[in-house]
């Protein structure tokens, strides 16, 4: 096995990772050596976070920031880098759902959602890059949706701010890989999160091969992965249960 599973002296920046999914990234990737950094665009929200990670024995930094807002994430980026360190990681995870037909969907809906889904990513990404490249080397990971791959009724503007995910993902990939950083995207299925709770877990359940919703955990395993292994990288890895 030549992959070391150890991200020991590594900094990784997770943004909306106070609780869901982006809290079981951050907290697998803690156990296993890195110094996490996480966002909220509320001070309640990074301290609830705070308090979970101290909780889980994480020593965790915590930053509120609206990662749609320009100026918000270059502060951000250079605080982290004055506070803590150069980012070695990042995970764009940070997310809104909408389920709307697209007659009901207004102006202002559609941007928000591509605003935070999207050019957040888009925002994160480019500032963490300038780091990255000191070193020569980085690994980021976009988390987008198996409707980013396939398109769902009555949540287009969620769809297609997903798919967009996925085309940075394979073309920032290719304009890094000469840098030696690389970039993949996970696109996780129904997962047993809160974001889902206002459905019959039965029925989803039976939307599944598998037969189950998948876990936080197992989407934050997939992420680890791809964040260890450098020869990896434009790739899109579904988590899905078998839906895709």
């Amino acid at each position: 096995m030549s992959i070391d599973f150890s991200l020991k002296g590594k900094i990784a920046l997770v943004t909306g990772a106070s609780y869901g999914i982006g809290f079981a990234i951050a907290s697998g990737m803690a156990k296993a050596g890195a110094t996490i950094v996480f966002n909220d665009i509320k001070q309640e929200l990074v301290d609830k976070g705070l308090a979970a990670y101290k909780e889980a024995g994480i020593d965790a930094h915590g930053y509120v920031c609206n990662v749609c807002d320009e100026e918000a994430v270059n502060n951000m980026v250079a605080k982290i880098e004055e506070e803590v360190g150069v980012i070695d990681i990042l995970v764009n995870n940070a997310g809104i759902s909408l389920i709307k037909q697209i007659n009901d969907t207004t102006a202002e809906e559609y941007d928000k959602i591509m605003s935070v889904n999207a050019r957040s990513y888009f925002l994160c990404s480019r500032e963490a890059i300038k780091l990255m490249l000191k070193n020569h080397e980085g690994a980021i990971v976009n988390v987008s949706s198996m409707w980013g791959q396939t398109g769902a009724s009555c949540e287009i503007a969620y769809s297609m701010s997903k798919a967009a995910v996925i085309g940075l993902t394979r073309s920032l990939a290719e304009e890094l890989a000469p840098s030696g950083i690389t970039v993949n995207c996970v696109c996780p299925g129904i997962i047993d999160t809160r974001m889902n709770n206002m459905f019959d877990k039965n029925e989803l359940e039976e939307e599944v091969p598998l037969g189950r919703l998948g876990t936080s955990e197992e989407v934050a395993d997939a992420i680890f992965y791809l964040t260890q292994n450098k020869y990896i990288t434009a790739q899109i890895l579904g988590v899905n249960g078998g839906i895709i």
